[in-house]
């Protein structure tokens, strides 16, 4: 994989001057589940790296409804746990609430930012990667038409729907951009028969490669796409091999490497509360690019998508951030 697929590895090798301590990690997933083949999961495949690694096992907990948000938090930081990994926006009002009573135990919540002196805070600039995607579904359309299904509908999903959109229109400003998304409750993340439908409605309408960031959801968007003979776009992590040839590429979401970091930070005695953004430069989201989809991208798309994402990086591109400003250009 080239530089937009390779992740921060680098920013979280092991060694360094601090003393390494004891840690007992541990996450707790959002709706979905840890095997959703998409965001949760890239956590868990970032704590599984770190426990190859290291030897160091962890716990995780999967949530079946709010409510258990804060009940898993407390039962954690309770038996020791620390680092503890909140994953998702969602999290925050739990993390906020519980680091509060444990002010000795490490939190790092993903997707949102919680001020508190114990808590670590890991954002990412998802609008570039879903340029560059973005881009990528324009050059590769036949019919000037792309769809994209978003999971619930919060400014965060708004966010790679906006860097979508400007992607496309950089590419084609003449394309169509069909918009869905499933729901506005947690159960928009685990509804891949919803996904399909709202996917093939757009097909129906004349879309020939749509884009997912709908979490479990986006299983059905990607196979209603599949079915169709069309091109699915996956998202956070690489969901090429679901449909091999079938599959664009994937909005790659560093997920992974915001785990491995945070427990390592936490082994090495090196953890820090705080905020950290991840986009191009700091390579925490890109594309996808693999023996599952390399036909897929032509020579031409592949030195037009590198270009953008290199004019993202040095200020060429200005790609919106709908969180700043919720009006999409185009």
């Amino acid at each position: 994989m080239r530089s937009w697929v390779i992740g921060i590895a680098a920013a979280v090798g092991f060694g360094g001057m601090a003393a390494a301590q004891e840690v007992k990690p541990a996450i707790v997933y959002d709706l979905g589940g840890k095997f959703d083949k998409s965001f949760n999961e890239g956590v868990y495949n970032g704590a599984e790296q770190f426990k190859k690694s290291t030897g160091v096992d962890y716990r995780d907990f999967e949530i079946q409804n709010d409510a258990q948000r804060e009940q898993a938090l407390r039962r954690f930081a309770r038996d020791g746990f620390s680092p503890i990994v909140a994953v998702g926006f969602s999290q925050a009002s739990a993390v906020e609430k519980v680091a509060k009573e444990f002010p000795n135990v490490k939190f790092t919540i993903i997707d949102m930012v919680v001020d508190a002196p114990n808590v670590q805070s890991v954002v990412f600039k998802e609008q570039e990667g879903s340029f560059l995607v973005g881009l990528l579904a324009a050059k590769a359309s036949k019919t000037g038409k792309v769809g994209f299904v978003g999971g619930m509908d919060i400014p965060l999903i708004r966010r790679f729907a906006c860097g979508y959109v400007q992607g496309v229109k950089y590419a084609n400003g003449s394309a169509e951009v069909f918009q869905n998304m499933t729901g506005t409750t947690g159960a928009a993340w685990n509804d891949p028969v919803k996904g399909g439908e709202l996917a093939k409605a757009q097909i129906d309408r004349g879309a020939d490669v749509v884009y997912h960031a709908a979490g479990g959801t986006g299983i059905g968007v990607l196979r209603a796409a599949a079915d169709a003979g069309k091109l699915g776009i996956g998202v956070d992590s690489n969901q090429n091999g679901l449909h091999p040839g079938k599959v664009l590429t994937s909005m790659l979401k560093r997920v992974d490497t915001a785990t491995i970091t945070s427990f390592t930070q936490a082994k090495e005695g090196k953890w820090k509360a705080g905020v950290t953004v991840l986009g191009l430069a700091e390579s925490g989201v890109g594309y996808a690019l693999d023996d599952n989809n390399k036909a897929l991208i032509t020579p031409d798309m592949k030195a037009a998508v590198d270009k953008a994402a290199a004019d993202i990086v040095s200020g060429g591109i200005k790609v919106h951030d709908y969180m700043s400003d919720q009006k999409c250009p185009g």
